[in-house]
C-alpha cells in the first residue's frame, strides 16, 4: 500500500458532507479539477447506502457540489480495487507486472462487449482507475485491453 495519504481540508468537509447525506464511511476522497468531479472511495460493503435507490444519493450530492461525483468501493488488493473502480465492466483478468526500470504496470483485459464501459466517455474511468491504482498502489500505468 501506498505512503499515508494526507487529505485537503477540502476533501475533509466533502468526505463530512458525503457521510451526512449517505450514511456511508468514505475512506477517502479525491478532488480532480482536471475532469470537474469528486471521486469517493467507501468502505467495502457501503456502495450500495452510498449510491442510493436509483442513485438519488450522488444526484444529491452533485446538486449540493455542482461537480460530478462517482463512488468507488475501497478493496485492499490491486485487482479488485481496479475491477471496483471499472464496474460495471465484465473485467476477464487483471495482471500486476513490474519493468525491469522498477515500474509497476497493470493490464486489465476486459469483455470485448464491455471494453466502452470500461473507458468511459472520454477515458473518464480508465483515467479514474489510473489515479487511484497510483495513489494506493504505487502503480505507473493501467493498460485495458
Amino acid at each position: 500500500m501506498a505512503s499515508k495519504i494526507r487529505l485537503t481540508s477540502e476533501e475533509i468537509q466533502y468526505i463530512a458532507l458525503f457521510e451526512n447525506v449517505t450514511g456511508a464511511i468514505a475512506k477517502d476522497c479525491i478532488i480532480d479539477g482536471k475532469l470537474n468531479r469528486i471521486i469517493f472511495i467507501v468502505k467495502a460493503g457501503d456502495i450500495g447506502m452510498a449510491i442510493g435507490r436509483g442513485g438519488s444519493n450522488i444526484q444529491m450530492l452533485r446538486r449540493m457540489v455542482g461537480r460530478d461525483v462517482e463512488v468507488v468501493e475501497h478493496a485492499d488488493e490491486p485487482s479488485s480495487l481496479i475491477k471496483n473502480s471499472l464496474a460495471p465492466a465484465r473485467i476477464k483478468e487483471v495482471r500486476v507486472s513490474e519493468r525491469p526500470d522498477g515500474r509497476r504496470i497493470v493490464v486489465v483485459t476486459v469483455e470485448p462487449n464491455d471494453k466502452g464501459v470500461a473507458i468511459g466517455k472520454n477515458g473518464k474511468t480508465a483515467e479514474r482507475t489510473r489515479l487511484l491504482a497510483k495513489r494506493y498502489f504505487c502503480i505507473d500505468n493501467v493498460i485495458i485491453t
